[in-house]
């Protein structure tokens, strides 16, 4: 990370800043992976434009908000110790978790058998067509599969690579400052994200495959996969990076549990009512997808509760391809039964929780009213 890279002030700063870093990030890391072979170089080039090519960045945006929360109240009550880190060591935290996403996107695309992500052919099928264009040896399809695997495996390593401050591959240039430690403290934040957002990965697959369709299921790999991986673990990331104090730490955690999980169920609403120009994903994707969330969940027993043959209708449309026709017929049954109803009142209960905690919490009022904006706009948003 260098002086020149911009260091933001506010949170709508943020994204734009993010995106400096990751291109600074990605134009030392892709000529290592190229002196491996110019095939690994060009498998470097398909992560950068996967991350690059858009995102709402919200992870980056709350490690960094849990930073300048963070940085005001241990300024009042500085620790001795050595040189604390600095904004450019925050947004370098902050941008890392973008690969950690990019990892779990690439491999969720696989698992889900989707074909598009934000608008464009996903990761698994990018190799695959390569595959074909250069009429290669065996199965297309196999070859993309693998070959996306292993790219979200790196990711995941560059995510490492770039959090503590390291060039892939190679030692610290000639003339070129070490990378600042980060705090112990950080690490294990870092790592228990890491290992939170595999296991709700995890739960999520078992789900589908034992077919658990209670709500309690759902909700428990939304707390790992999404509400402590998408604003928990990121605000206490960056608060604890600037050496916070546990109660806004506590605090901290408390708001991103609850945005977390409306992040979510928002999530899910548009899985099945979003608009494909916006969300950049096929309409009814998370039904054909098979995925097992919340909406699904209440409007399995709902339906259930009124008419078994209802819910065996919704069932049916769970985990195979769709007909529009088919898509509008399960919209209306979640809509019907009140599942669409409930998820929204859940999305205001938490928001609503969420900001009377916030409202009490020891940081300054325009960190705060930031992180108000940005919570209404993440518990709303249509894309």
């Amino acid at each position: 990370m260098t002086s020149a890279l911009p260091t933001p002030d506010t949170l709508e700063a943020v994204p734009s800043a993010v995106e400096a870093a990751l291109e600074a990030f990605f134009a030392r890391a892709i000529p290592v992976a190229a002196d491996i072979d110019p095939q690994v170089g060009a498998a470097g080039e398909v992560l950068r434009d996967f991350v690059l090519q858009g995102g709402k960045r919200v992870r980056p945006v709350f490690a960094y908000a849990g930073w300048l929360a963070g940085l005001e109240s241990s300024a009042r009550d500085p620790a001795p110790g050595p040189e604390a880190p600095s904004a450019h060591d925050a947004l370098r935290v902050a941008a890392s978790l973008e690969l950690v996403q990019a990892c779990a996107l690439i491999h969720d695309d696989i698992i889900d058998r989707s074909d598009t992500r934000r608008g464009h052919a996903t990761v698994h099928r990018v190799f695959e067509r390569s595959h074909l264009d250069d009429r290669w040896a065996g199965d297309a399809a196999h070859h993309g599969v693998a070959a996306a695997i292993l790219l979200g495996d790196l990711a995941l390593a560059w995510a490492d690579d770039m959090v503590h401050g390291h060039r892939p591959g190679d030692a610290t240039e000639p003339g070129e400052s070490a990378p600042r430690a980060l705090p112990a403290a950080v690490g294990r934040v870092w790592s228990s994200m890491r290992t939170e957002v595999l296991g709700g990965q995890y739960l999520d697959i078992v789900n589908e495959a034992g077919g658990d369709e209670s709500v309690g299921a759902a909700y428990r790999v939304m707390r790992f996969k999404t509400a402590a991986y998408t604003v928990a673990r990121p605000l206490e990331l960056g608060a604890t990076l600037a050496s916070a104090p546990a109660p806004l730490i506590s605090d901290l955690r408390s708001i991103g549990h609850d945005l977390g999980v409306a992040f979510q169920l928002r999530d899910d609403l548009l899985g099945v009512f979003g608009d494909p120009e916006r969300t950049g994903k096929p309409s009814g994707d998370d039904l054909v997808a098979g995925k097992r969330t919340a909406l699904l969940a209440v409007g399995l027993a709902r339906a259930g509760e009124r008419d078994p043959a209802l819910a065996a209708r919704l069932r049916a449309a769970i985990g195979r391809p769709l007909t529009d026709d088919e898509v509008r017929g399960a919209r209306a049954i979640l809509t019907d039964v009140g599942a669409v109803d409930e998820i929204e009142t859940q999305i205001e209960g938490l928001l609503a929780t969420a900001l009377a905690t916030l409202a009490t919490a020891d940081m300054s009022d325009p960190v705060r009213v930031e992180l108000s904006v940005f919570a209404h706009r993440i518990a709303h948003r249509s894309t």
